[in-house]
């Protein structure tokens, strides 16, 4: 039997999407078999590309059937993936939604603003100052049309906004979490908006954003456009669409609480939900975006449309993230790694799979360049742009991916990876052969610790401090 490399190995340890998708597609539309990925250097057409960047919430690395998932069913993701390249080790900027969302729409670290620091925004004083540039407000200025559908969490009205932050159209909630029929928010009041403008509709959200993003794909569009589209889903509280009374009573609770500990404390649903129940939730999801890409293919766009999809931060509670540790909120494989997928038919080939390391901010960076979009001097990208290695098939230079949260800290360069824990101790992995993190190599290999420690605080020492608790 040949030798298996170890990337290989981790190819199909974390789900190749043939194997995975057994069940849910023809034989001919799982064949041919996942290759590594390869650009297809062509002539460019001159033509930008629009960008639908799809968010899933909470969405844990392993909780779809092309990386692994043994019980939740998703053949619209899967068939994405197929026809475009499955990425292996790609990252969120933080462990929890906002301080991602600001490093996706800046395209930096999210401590390099002082909204960043909230993990995540949880009041009506934090959020993204108006007057950073953003992915939205760089594309709009290079002829993009912008809009974002869903989940904004990254600041509430009067102060901020996506429309005060370069998106030209905005149709969703402003806060982190939302009952999906009431739409009662973390703040007790009502959440979802057209605009600055309260919009009333109290059926389930997944739905209500889904008819919204397939109405935007539809239209006759006379300019390139950028549609950031964030669902909730499967964020809890653990409710899918046959699940009104639930909510209705999770709604009570939410009206009847005295303070914002009650409040979220209704929203967390710690008495529900099921691995039963969330299998539902990211099924549903995953025939949203099924609509939204159906929506794409009938309006003429499939072909040059770039197609990212991923997660804000890793999984929760009943989410599958094997073989990795962590969870949400802590900076482990499990709560940082996440399930992306990018679909360019113009341009990029399908059945692909890709072991290049990136994170959030390199997208902003990919998708300024791709759009002709500059970014803004004064505020210099942390990102790498990926387009010359997905176009022309350049090797992406070295650097070190880099986290900072209030009770852990880690950074990856190459297959190696540094990880404080919340006790401050120091460990470092080999992720190659250790995708679980458990065979710390610390005491073996005392240099190499201090050199990639020495990197992280290089790096943490240009950003802002975190405010006193």
């Amino acid at each position: 039997m040949p030798e298996i490399s170890r990337r290989a190995l981790g190819a199909l340890v974390g789900g190749g999407a043939v194997t995975a998708v057994a069940g849910t597609a023809t034989a001919a539309e799982a064949a041919p078999v996942e290759r590594p990925f390869k650009a297809r250097p062509v002539a460019a057409s001159g033509r930008r590309p629009n960008f639908l960047v799809i968010l899933g919430d909470d969405l844990g690395w392993a909780d779809l059937s092309s990386y692994g998932a043994p019980h939740i069913r998703t053949p619209n993701l899967d068939r994405l993936a197929r026809q475009g390249v499955r990425f292996t080790d790609a990252y969120s900027g933080s462990a929890t939604c906002s301080p991602t969302r600001f490093s996706l729409y800046t395209g930096r670290y999210p401590g390099r603003t002082k909204g960043g620091l909230a993990e995540p925004v949880g009041d009506r004083s934090q959020g993204l100052d108006p007057n950073h540039p953003t992915l939205a407000s760089l594309l709009g200025k290079a002829g993009y049309a912008t809009a974002l559908i869903g989940k904004w969490h990254c600041g509430w009205l009067p102060d901020y906004s996506p429309t005060r932050s370069g998106w030209d159209e905005f149709f969703g909630n402003f806060g982190g979490v939302l009952e999906y029929f009431s739409k009662l928010g973390q703040l007790g009041d009502y959440d979802l908006y057209e605009g600055d403008a309260e919009y009333k509709d109290l059926r389930y959200y997944t739905t209500v954003l889904t008819e919204r993003a397939v109405e935007y794909v539809g239209r006759d569009h006379s300019r390139p456009w950028l549609l950031n589209l964030n669902f909730t889903t499967p964020h809890w509280p653990w409710l899918a669409e046959d699940d009104a009374d639930t909510g209705a009573a999770i709604a009570a609770r939410i009206r009847a609480a005295k303070n914002k500990a009650e409040i979220v404390n209704a929203l967390n649903h710690y008495d529900g939900g099921s691995v039963a129940k969330y299998t539902q939730m990211v099924e549903s999801l995953d025939a949203a975006v099924g609509e939204v890409l159906t929506a794409l293919r009938r309006s003429g766009q499939e072909e040059n449309t770039l197609v990212l999809f991923a997660s804000d931060n890793g999984g929760e509670r009943y989410s599958y993230n094997w073989p990795l540790s962590g969870e949400k909120f802590v900076l482990l494989e499990g709560g940082i790694r996440v399930p992306t997928i990018l679909r360019w038919p113009a341009r990029i080939d399908g059945h692909q799979v890709s072991h290049a390391p990136n994170f959030s901010p390199d997208w902003t960076a990919t998708l300024l360049e791709l759009g002709g979009a500059r970014p803004d001097s004064a505020y210099p990208l942390d990102g790498t742009s990926l387009a010359g290695y997905l176009l022309r098939g350049e090797r992406l230079p070295e650097r070190d991916l880099f986290w900072r949260v209030r009770a852990n800290r880690a950074l990856r360069r190459g297959d190696w990876k540094y990880y404080q824990d919340s006790d401050g101790k120091d460990h470092l992995y080999d992720l190659a052969a250790d995708t679980r993190e458990q065979a710390d190599l610390a005491p073996d290999r005392p240099e190499l610790l201090a050199e990639l420690k020495a990197s992280w605080e290089r790096i943490a020492g240009g950003l802002l401090p975190y405010p006193a608790e």
